[in-house]
């Protein structure tokens, strides 16, 4: 029996969780996560024992001085709470933690112990996952779940991915089947600059619960930060004709591919957004330091100054087998039919080893194809990541 002594009574509270490892490319989900914890000053109010769920090994505890004391921070997962004020008031179970070693489904039924205690009412799992997708356009961001009705009610896709998977995977058909509602939001990271940090992915993922769960969330420095990141990887990409040739690629083959959309259901939700912020609902709509919906900030210009350290960019994959799909097409051949790669299954391979997944660096344009499909993804035409911190989260198939 779990007790929560010192947690007040909850308002309509949602869970969003992140876990470091396969499902986590350039670090986007659990710095989203870290975000939130740290600009609404989460309270810590449990910690899930170390000693069950990871191997030491794998995750090392880190030892640390305070005031000549030794003291050691063992690899775990901690929930939070923050409680938002406002006209419509209502508060966030922020979990956050690696990717469990073992005991996977101990693990699940322990963090759904904490949901039902707190009266939780819908789950929300972020995760990044590496893509064919250029840095310069804004960043794809998919959300799935198993629930039809939920697919519906919220426009999402319902995931029909089959293969391998991680942790975000497990604990959305876990909270499935004990009737939570739950949703997996993947981020796709370019798989050529795919080292972390990402703030461009982490602002998209937040931008994206903002209007999942309709609450405006402050970005703080994230947009000057994801500015300065996109400035960086163009004039490294300027430096190296190649890479600066594949990134056009992968730009026309985008551009293409959303044509249709850009003129249609994008354009009224972002519009809907606008009259939604305008009223009180959210940040006013272009306001400075918001992300679009396209999880890029209103005022994203690719000669905005920066002066931020440059992140250094992932070899140019090239298309070695005959087999790999050039820029803009499907990358993962264990992908769910119709999904571009940019969704959960693509992200299913994410950093599970210490080679990024997505990433290769002589083979084809994007690894997807030696690693687990991504759970599903909406449509893109991304790989999963592999730069995450401990294994690989759950792909996106979710």
């Amino acid at each position: 029996m779990i007790e929560l002594e010192g947690v007040p009574e909850l308002i309509d509270p949602v869970m969003v969780a992140a876990f470091e490892g396969w499902n986590d490319a350039g670090d986007a989900a659990s710095a989203a996560v870290a975000h939130l914890d740290r600009e609404w000053k989460g309270e810590v109010f449990a910690a899930l024992d170390a000693e069950d769920y990871y191997d030491f090994q794998v995750n090392r505890p880190t030892v640390w001085l305070d005031a000549g004391v030794r003291k050691i921070t063992w690899p775990t997962t901690r929930l939070s709470v923050v409680r938002i004020g406002g006209e419509k008031p209502r508060d966030l179970v922020l979990v956050r933690g690696i990717e469990p070693s073992m005991r996977w489904r101990s693990f699940c039924n322990e963090l759904l112990g904490f949901a039902h205690e707190l009266g939780v009412e819908l789950v929300v799992i972020l995760g990044a996952l590496l893509g064919d997708t250029p840095h310069t356009r804004p960043v794809p961001v998919s959300g799935v779940t198993s629930d039809a009705d939920l697919a519906r009610t919220m426009d999402l896709e319902e995931t029909k991915y089959e293969g391998p998977t991680g942790i975000v995977g497990v604990l959305q058909e876990a909270c499935t089947h004990a009737g939570v509602p739950a949703v997996s939001l993947w981020a796709a990271v370019p798989h050529y600059v795919s080292q972390p940090p990402n703030p461009k992915a982490t602002l998209a993922l937040l931008n994206r619960l903002e209007d999942l769960i309709d609450l405006r969330i402050p970005l703080g420095e994230l947009p000057e930060d994801a500015r300065a990141w996109q400035l960086g990887v163009d004039q490294l990409a300027a430096e190296d004709s190649e890479v600066a040739e594949y990134v056009q690629t992968l730009e026309e083959a985008r551009d293409t591919a959303e044509l249709p959309e850009a003129s249609g259901e994008a354009i009224a939700r972002e519009f809907e957004r606008y009259l939604r912020r305008r009223d009180g609902g959210g940040p006013t709509a272009g306001a400075p330091g918001h992300a679009t919906e396209s999880g890029e900030p209103a005022s994203y210009l690719r000669d905005t100054p920066g002066g931020r350290t440059r992140p250094p960019l992932t070899q140019r994959p090239e298309s070695g087998n005959g087999q790999d799909t050039g820029p803009g097409e499907e990358s993962g051949k264990d992908r769910e039919p119709g999904s571009d790669g940019t969704g959960p299954d693509a992200h299913d391979r994410g950093s599970d080893s210490g080679d990024t997944p997505g990433t290769s660096s002589t083979s084809g344009t994007s690894s997807a194809q030696d690693a687990p499909d991504a759970p599903d993804a909406p449509e893109s035409t991304d790989t999963p990541d592999s730069s995450g911190p401990s294994d690989a989260d759950d792909s996106s198939e979710d």
